[in-house]
């Protein structure tokens, strides 16, 4: 089971109380999923969902809000590889009429093809109303992507007037949704994890959230151990790149013209970084007489790196550069 399904199955358990709250809940699903159709009685309005849990519920609240149980069919039917599909009907164009104006989505009589979207606002003045409308609609036309994957919770709205709604009501929470057309469908998005989670909490989906803040937990967590390994890596990486040129720069000078020939300062610097090839720098300075900070251990090296860079340019080797000064300052060679 994707974590969708799993998502609408707990929501399709939240049955509202009041009634007001249940008709909000039933609109929403009738606006995203609904359609008016005919057949030899009249008027017949179709609900269909590959979610049996969702079409449950939506006839659950046909019985309970409206007391409708006669002229309700289901049917299903196999939907390809994505498995069945579900439809529930209502017969009766009386029925359909009464259902459809009591839910705000019609202002009269309708007929087969009439656009259903919520026409009285009143309906989702009150903050519970607005909370069922959002779990309505996610139940009818939402999806949620799988968090350890992506962050991705959408509504696949059948028109603008539905999308503006869905983003109007999620932003009444916090929730700042945006709006992009797909097909023939507009789709109101949420990709931030934080939006995610309290959109969630909105439809009191608890279970969801819950698991949703594991796995974010989990994977800050994560990326937390890799930023600090990546650069600890970086650092370590550096560290031996430059180790290793000063022992080439040593090396060069010992080969070339030999180490007897350097300021004493620089010739025990060069022999310290011989022995111990693989010592980084505050470690270096310790095997100095007198001691050297750190700073004054990479003075050393680079002026033995220049000296090497300028036998390398046959050039005349600038000894005059490289004076002995006082080994007890940092700084000093």
């Amino acid at each position: 089971m994707s974590f969708s399904s799993g998502v609408k199955d707990e929501l399709a358990r939240v049955m509202p109380e009041r009634r007001s709250r249940r008709i909000a809940e039933t609109a929403a699903i009738l606006s995203m999923a609904g359609r008016v159709g005919t057949d030899d009685g009249g008027l017949v309005l179709a609900v269909s969902s590959e979610h049996a849990a969702t079409v449950r519920k939506y006839f659950t609240l046909l019985k309970k809000t409206y007391k409708i149980e006669n002229g309700v069919s289901v049917r299903k039917r196999q939907a390809g590889s994505r498995g069945h599909s579900y439809t529930v009907e209502l017969h009766g164009t009386d029925a359909v009429n009464t259902l459809l104006k009591g839910c705000s989505l019609t202002d009269g009589p309708c007929g087969p093809g009439t656009e259903l979207f919520l026409r009285d606002r009143r309906l989702v003045s009150e903050t519970g109303c607005r909370r069922a409308f959002l779990r309505g609609a996610f139940l009818a036309a939402g999806s949620l992507s799988d968090p350890e994957k992506s962050y991705h919770l959408e509504f696949v709205c059948p028109g603008m007037a539905r999308a503006e709604l869905i983003r109007e009501l999620l932003s009444s929470f916090g929730c700042q949704a945006g709006i992009v057309a797909r097909k023939r469908s507009q789709i109101v998005y949420l990709k931030d994890s934080s939006e995610i989670v309290d959109a969630l909490g909105v439809m009191e989906a608890p279970a969801a959230l819950m698991d949703m803040e594991n796995v974010r937990i989990m994977k800050d967590m994560r990326n937390s151990v890799n930023r600090k390994v990546n650069c600890e890596t970086a650092n370590i990486q550096k560290t031996v790149g430059a180790a290793v040129k000063q022992l080439r720069d040593i090396e060069y000078i010992r080969d070339r013209e030999g180490l007897e020939g350097l300021p004493p300062a620089l010739r025990e610097m060069a022999e310290v970084r011989l022995r111990y090839p693989d010592a980084p720098l505050k470690d270096l300075g310790k095997y100095l007489v007198p001691e050297v900070g750190k700073s004054g251990v990479n003075h050393r090296l680079r002026k033995l790196s220049e000296y090497a860079s300028e036998l390398r340019g046959k050039k005349r080797p600038g000894l005059t550069v490289i004076q002995d000064g006082d080994p007890s300052s940092e700084g000093a060679l």
